[in-house]
């Protein structure tokens, strides 16, 4: 049987520290200890057995010696021990040998129906050893008759004192043993199920921090980068118009400040909430918004100017963001099909943030191009498209800076909640971005 200090090692396979079949050192002076005590009493009791049957002293000592020596095997060979107990026991040896042996089987791995057979058989074999001596001895005596009821039941009661106590007692500590090494297996069971879980927790974490960082650059770059090159594009104008045109500098100038303010003001909203203390839930948790869109983020508290996703521009400031387009001197054309109304925030946001961007691309990179933007409102969907004509080869270059990023976002955002999104080049040399979003009835 396995015993319960058995090392394992990292692959999980039992270390033996014992010589042989032993597990542990001290498994092994116990069994040699019990072993020598064992032939010590067989080999006394040799010398009555060598005068019982007429053998010379000397060969009962030594039989007595190498029977007692079998318990060295007790934990290799239970039934073994057993077998030669029951074998010797009409020769009156082998007590220990016996207790030891029927308790080590009983407390095995040994199918309990051999050891209920073997058990049995030592019973027997000491009952019927021990009446035969009792009667023998009622018989000697004046008082006692070898017929009385007294001699079987003495002998059955002595046969079970030998043999029911140590079958009984390696019985409980069998199924105690069994008993720890289940909770042992189911411990180290439990442990790496946590230990997978707290990967996975941190694979999760990992997984919303990099969610949560890439939209926060997201909202900043939709943010900034359209006030910043509205900005550029009206310095730009302010420049080319400072000598010929004071009152016109002016103007450029008051819309420049204005443009810088509600940069600094998005900014710091931002920025508020992203050292705002709020409730942080679990990573990788999951957030059901206004929408029904299921998102996944490391802080629960609502946001401020987008990123938090609860507050922030809609579809009533489309028309907001084209007249500032218009104010930097670019032609844009608004059309709106059907019939107005309002949405979930995050598809509203999605929406504006499209159409805004799509904006700064063309003062980026097509200026003194007309573009037309289209909102249209159908049952279930929202569709917006903001489409450019060839860039006017006479507009000054503000040389704005590309990240490339402009693009990528709007897909991400739009595939985020369910929608299509499409760009590319027209036929007539410009540019166009559609998208189509999901609005759930």
């Amino acid at each position: 049987m396995t015993e319960t200090g058995a090392v394992q090692d990292a692959a999980g396979a039992v270390e033996r520290r014992g010589p042989w079949w032993w597990e542990r050192r001290r498994s092994a002076v116990l069994d040699v200890t019990l072993g020598v005590l064992s032939m010590a009493e067989c080999a006394a009791e040799g010398v009555g057995f060598a005068q019982q049957t007429a053998v010379p002293v000397p060969v009962g000592v030594l039989f007595g010696a190498l029977v007692g020596s079998v318990l060295v095997v007790r934990r290799r060979w239970p039934v073994v021990v057993v077998l030669v107990s029951i074998a010797v026991t009409p020769a009156e040896m082998g007590f220990l040998l016996g207790m030891v042996g029927l308790y080590t089987l009983a407390a095995s791995d040994v199918p309990r129906r051999i050891t209920a057979v073997l058990a049995g058989m030592s019973l027997v074999a000491t009952g019927l050893v021990t009446w035969v001596l009792v009667r023998g001895d009622a018989a000697a005596s004046e008082e006692l008759s070898p017929d009385a009821w007294f001699v079987p039941a003495m002998a059955w009661f002595v046969a079970l004192g030998l043999t029911a106590p140590p079958v009984l007692f390696g019985l409980y500590i069998g199924a105690r043993r069994r008993l720890m090494e289940s909770l042992r297996e189911r411990a180290d069971s439990l442990e790496q199920e946590l230990s997978l879980l707290a990967d996975q927790a941190e694979q999760r974490a990992q997984l919303a921090r990099t969610e949560e960082r890439t939209r926060i650059a997201r909202e900043m770059h939709d943010v900034v980068a359209h006030r910043v090159s509205l900005m550029v594009v009206h310095a730009a104008a302010l420049q080319a118009v400072a000598v010929k045109d004071p009152e016109k500098a002016v103007r450029n100038a008051a819309l420049v400040g204005e443009m810088g303010r509600q940069a600094l003001t998005e900014l710091r909203e931002m920025l508020g909430v992203l050292r705002a203390e709020a409730p942080v839930q679990k990573p990788g948790a999951e957030v059901r918004s206004q929408g029904g869109a299921v998102r996944r983020g490391v802080a629960g508290a609502a946001g401020v100017g987008g990123v938090g996703g609860e507050e922030g521009p809609g579809l009533d400031g489309v028309e907001a963001l084209v007249e500032q387009s218009r104010a930097a001197g670019t032609v844009v054309e608004l059309v709106v099909a059907g019939e107005v109304r309002s949405y979930a925030r995050e598809v509203e946001q999605t929406a504006y943030r499209v159409v805004q961007e799509a904006l700064t691309n063309v003062h980026k990179h097509a200026p003194g191009a007309e573009v037309v933007v289209r909102l249209a409102h159908r049952g279930d969907e929202v569709a917006m498209q903001v489409e450019n004509g060839p860039s006017d080869a006479a507009a000054a270059d503000a040389r704005l800076p590309s990240g490339g990023n402009g693009l990528v976002g709007m897909r991400e955002r739009v595939t985020g909640l369910g929608g299509v999104f499409v760009s590319g080049p027209t036929e007539a040399g410009g540019f166009r971005v559609s998208a189509v979003l999901p609005v759930g009835g």
